[in-house]
């Protein structure tokens, strides 16, 4: 049990996640740099900010299924009962592909219609509805292969993420170059051709998912060799947990979304260089979602074997171990910003622009690293409608702050980023005080 906390075992778990999520985090990042090295670039960055936010806002539905179902089949790892694992991961899988059939169609009829309505700029309008027709066919491959994701975290085998994530890097970038460009006889797209290179990595991910499951792991000691009867109870159990994390993670990548639209009423030049920013913070926020995905599934599993007192101490951990490795790349950024934002475009007008946003951006992450992982430790503790208060309040006053500060326009770009600071100081607060109280021992 001892063993299970320990900084090598964390890590050991961590370290595959963390590739996965870097990885992950590369797909928004190559589609940034190479749009911001096409013509019009400053439209095509807009644009595909808007448009992979609105389409990443409503693909964390299914996301928040997943989260939830990994820390149902986690528990269910934890307590020894590998076959109700198979169980959990089929009915999910029907709940997903009904999910994507209909978020596809609404998406496809409503988005130019909705679009004109929050988006002054036409080309902006345009640009965003052809990125979307391009991406949504993604949304079948994507849920699959987050499916197969819960499960290798949830049962502790996440060294495989690593090869998966790798493979969707390659390919993205190979047909972010042919298709953006048009390079070696393919047509050039454009950010069409950005957001088909996506969807192209993301089928391949499912496909060497599947591929590997069968061909290299025991897949019948968690019932997935065969589908089993369906049952409504199952349906009710796993949404019944779910709901709260599918609720959550929409509504938090919404703000997302509100924001870049408050940000695009200050001009198409401030919603290029917020774009630049935004992807900048990822490469933070990768080393926070692995240890934070860990963080959930060991909770999970830590709680099924009944060892309840080993969570505190996973938390403290965990968080030192974020701060580790997060503060070094913080200093890098705010000692080489220029170098930093050059990664993304050679605009010199929009490095100079960011560099302050930047640095605001930088001092967030003090209160990032333990808010999003003490959060991660309410879900993981099954209390995922706990974790879904917690969240609102933190998006409430991110919201107030978006709509009183940011959208009435003339303020500059560093304060629009001061909301991440009232994000993650009241997750930090909530969450903390959450298992302070000692509630979260009955969250079975």
């Amino acid at each position: 049990m001892t063993n299970s906390i320990s900084y090598g075992h964390i890590w050991k778990l961590a370290y595959p996640i963390l590739i996965s999520v870097l990885m992950n985090q590369l797909l928004g990042m190559t589609d940034t740099a190479f749009l911001g090295r096409y013509e019009d670039g400053e439209i095509a960055l807009g644009a595909s900010a808007l448009g992979g936010l609105f389409y990443t806002a409503v693909f964390m539905l299914g996301m928040g299924l997943a989260t939830g179902t990994q820390i149902l089949m986690g528990r269910r790892n934890g307590e020894g009962r590998h076959e109700e694992v198979g169980r959990i991961f089929y009915h999910t899988l029907v709940i997903l592909l009904l999910f994507a059939l209909v978020l596809t169609g609404c998406i496809y009829f409503f988005a130019a219609r909705v679009l004109p309505l929050w988006v002054g700029s036409e080309a902006l309008v345009e640009a965003c509805c052809q990125y979307l027709h391009w991406r949504l066919p993604g949304f079948f491959f994507a849920y699959v292969a987050v499916l197969f994701r819960a499960y290798y975290v949830a049962t502790t085998r996440t060294k495989m993420l690593t090869y998966n994530s790798l493979l969707m890097v390659v390919s993205n970038v190979v047909f972010n170059y042919l298709l953006i460009f048009g390079h070696c006889g393919f047509p050039r797209m454009g950010i069409a051709g950005a957001a088909l290179a996506t969807v192209v990595c993301e089928g391949l991910s499912m496909l060497y998912y599947i591929y590997y499951t069968v061909r290299h792991t025991d897949y019948a000691r968690y019932a997935l060799n065969h589908v089993p009867a369906l049952r409504l109870s199952t349906f009710r159990r796993i949404l019944s947990l779910s709901i709260w994390t599918m609720v959550h993670n929409a509504l938090s990548f919404s703000t997302w979304f509100v924001f870049f639209l408050a940000v695009e009423q200050l001009g198409v030049f401030e919603l290029a260089v917020t774009n630049i920013v935004r992807n900048v913070s990822s490469i933070f926020f990768i080393a926070i979602s692995a240890l934070a995905a860990t963080t959930s599934t060991l909770t999970s599993n830590l709680i099924g074997r009944g060892n309840l007192d080993a969570v505190p101490l996973l938390l403290r951990r965990t968080i030192t171990m974020a701060y580790c490795m997060v503060v070094p790349m913080l200093l890098f950024a705010a000692l080489f910003p220029e170098f930093v934002l050059r990664i993304y475009t050679p605009n010199a007008a929009c490095i100079a622009a960011g560099q302050a946003s930047l640095y605001v951006l930088l001092t967030s992450y003090l209160l990032t690293v333990p808010g999003h992982i003490l959060l991660s430790g309410v879900m993981g503790s099954g209390n995922t409608r706990k974790a879904f208060h917690i969240g609102l309040f933190a998006m409430a006053g991110y919201m107030l702050y978006v709509l009183l500060v940011i959208m009435p326009g003339h303020v500059s770009l560093p304060l629009c980023w001061l909301s991440e600071h009232i994000y993650s100081l009241t997750t930090l607060a909530l969450s903390g005080l959450y298992f302070a109280s000692g509630r979260w021992r009955r969250a079975l």
